[in-house]
């Protein structure tokens, strides 16, 4: 699919609008500083800078335990969002490169006797099914190119072109790809 921009989803951190946790700690290290400064009028200045960082530092200490502690709860504390845009695409397409050629890596292993039968067959499978699952992700991305080109034919009564199909499964197919996306059958004629 050759598309400009893609909808995949990408995951990020929690919602901007809540307050994070971080936030939380600062905000509580802030305000005991500030109590510090208030109660601590008649002593040296070293000592209430001291006072300040250690209360500061307790504050640090809080947010690294609850970030440690966080994902003991259950929790998933990302969310999903469509990303828009060619970054996500561009990585997906990348990832699927390394992939493929992980996988071309991995039968010349192979051929060369480097690795048993048993340990190709299992690195294969798992590296093919995340080679397919990143091909799903990219044709499942439709960018605003495509739903312009509908759009446009939609109104002028011009019907979009038919993509090919797969003799084998029957579904839409890629015009210049050699193998089924859906079906995995060859599809160059011999």
């Amino acid at each position: 699919m050759n598309s400009e921009t893609s909808t995949e989803h990408v995951r990020l951190t929690p919602d901007r609008d809540s307050l994070q946790p971080w936030q939380l700690f600062t905000l509580a290290g802030l305000i005991g500083a500030t109590i510090v400064v208030f109660v601590s009028s008649g002593h040296s200045p070293a000592g209430i800078i001291l006072l300040s960082l250690t209360i500061f530092t307790a504050a640090g200490v809080g947010a690294a335990a609850w970030r440690t502690l966080a994902p003991f709860t259950g929790r998933d504390q990302t969310r999903v969002i469509p990303a828009l845009g060619n970054q996500t695409r561009a990585a997906l397409e990348r990832e699927k490169a390394l992939v493929l050629r992980a996988i071309k890596e991995l039968e010349f292993d192979r051929a060369m006797g480097k690795m048993s039968e048993k340990d190709f067959a299992e690195m294969s499978a798992r590296l093919r099914t995340r080679a397919a699952g990143l091909m799903r992700q990219l044709d499942a991305g439709v960018g605003y190119r495509d739903q312009i080109e509908k759009e446009v034919a939609r109104r002028v009564g011009v019907t979009a072109p038919v993509k090919p199909l797969c003799p084998s499964c029957g579904k839409e197919r890629d015009p210049d790809a050699r193998f089924c996306k859906h079906c995995g059958a060859s599809l160059v004629t011999a």
